[in-house]
């Protein structure tokens, strides 16, 4: 219940993260803090004269059991810093906070890792991220990023289909934004947590994003990039991660393409190149073992997923120009290899290969 009133101090104006703390020491409890007479806040000479104030008219008007039986009402959890439950590495990290919200369950052991990168990505960029994500996911990793349009989204797909992902707001965990993952939110919150800092109901503002990626990189062991523009915030979140001592990854892109200039010029500073999973698994002396299973492909379907890319969509009247296949057929042969995870939609009725292998 404690952490209720800690929530309850952090709403009023002029009370940080490093208030409450000493608040919690000096009175004893977070309760016993909001509770305390106003006399005793002025003595305890952590709050100035206007902050006492704030506190005193608030929690006039704050009622915390109500809110505690809304967010209930919502399945919102909260833990603080000083629970066994708060992620063990974003602990350390400098300022991190006092008190998260969230959906779901959070981890129980350190093998996170983060996937980042621009929101108008490609069709390789968003391939590669599915890839990485399911395949760390598979390997008991859970794969962390920000719900953002673009790699995030691509990224928190594929790690659905293998595993646990978190997905990290710059808004309240009950404020759906982007409005599209409405549903992709409601299902990580089922396979994993949806997380935030700030208080139920809080809106997205843009200054809470750079923010929120101190906590995408703090609770993770590495951070891997995949296509971001020379100013992104997923450079942000690389630098965070190497202020932190974290590892920092970079996949390569097309020279042409202007979101490879952020992950080249990571590489070049000295971020591991990424090819694929062992890449990155090569850094925790843990290879994966799994092979995966060969998909049969009968003549029909073979010829259809030849004429795909890993990069380029592929219209479905391109593939019917291209074979003696009738549309309706090609659109069923499409279905099959969706359903199995071989190609995705890129855009209205335009496919792309899924990285993945053991094709036959």
């Amino acid at each position: 219940m404690d952490n209720y009133y800690v929530a309850a101090l952090q709403s009023v104006s002029g009370i940080g993260s490093a208030k409450i703390a000493a608040m919690i020491d000096y009175f004893g409890s977070a309760q016993q803090a909001w509770q305390a007479q106003k006399g005793d806040l002025f003595l305890c000479k952590i709050l100035d004269g206007v902050t006492c104030n704030n506190l005193v008219v608030w929690r006039e008007q704050l009622n915390v059991e109500k809110l505690r039986a809304d967010w209930d009402h919502k399945k919102i959890h909260l833990c603080s810093k000083r629970d066994q439950a708060y992620p063990a590495l974003l602990k350390n990290i400098y300022e991190a906070p006092f008190l998260l919200y969230y959906r779901g369950s959070l981890p129980t052991h350190n093998s996170l890792m983060a996937l980042v990168g621009a929101r108008r990505a490609s069709a390789y960029g968003k391939n590669v991220a599915h890839m990485l994500a399911a395949q760390l996911a598979e390997v008991g990793y859970w794969v962390v990023s920000g719900a953002a349009r673009g790699i995030d989204t691509a990224s928190h797909v594929g790690a659905l289909t293998r595993g646990a992902t978190i997905a990290v707001l710059g808004c309240g965990v009950d404020i759906c934004y982007p409005r599209e993952n409405e549903k992709l939110l409601r299902q990580i919150s089922e396979q994993g947590a949806v997380v935030s800092e700030y208080m139920p109901g809080t809106q997205p503002h843009p200054g809470f994003f750079p923010a929120r990626n101190r906590i995408i990189s703090g609770m993770s062991r590495g951070v891997v990039v995949i296509e971001a523009a020379e100013r992104s915030g997923a450079l942000i979140t690389a630098d965070r991660a190497l202020e932190e001592g974290r590892d920092v990854y970079a996949v390569p892109g097309s020279i042409f393409s202007k979101t490879s200039f952020g992950t080249h010029r990571l590489i070049q500073q000295g971020a591991k190149l990424v090819q694929g999973l062992k890449d990155i698994l090569q850094e925790y002396e843990l290879v994966p073992s799994h092979r995966e299973k060969q998909e049969q492909l009968d003549a029909d379907e073979q010829q259809i997923y030849q004429l795909l890319s890993y990069e380029t969509p592929v219209m479905l009247e391109e593939l019917a120009i291209k074979t003696s296949l009738t549309l309706s057929s090609i659109t069923y042969i499409i279905l099959q290899l969706e359903l199995r995870g071989l190609v995705v939609q890129h855009g209205s009725q335009s496919y792309v290969r899924t990285a993945k292998e053991g094709i036959e």
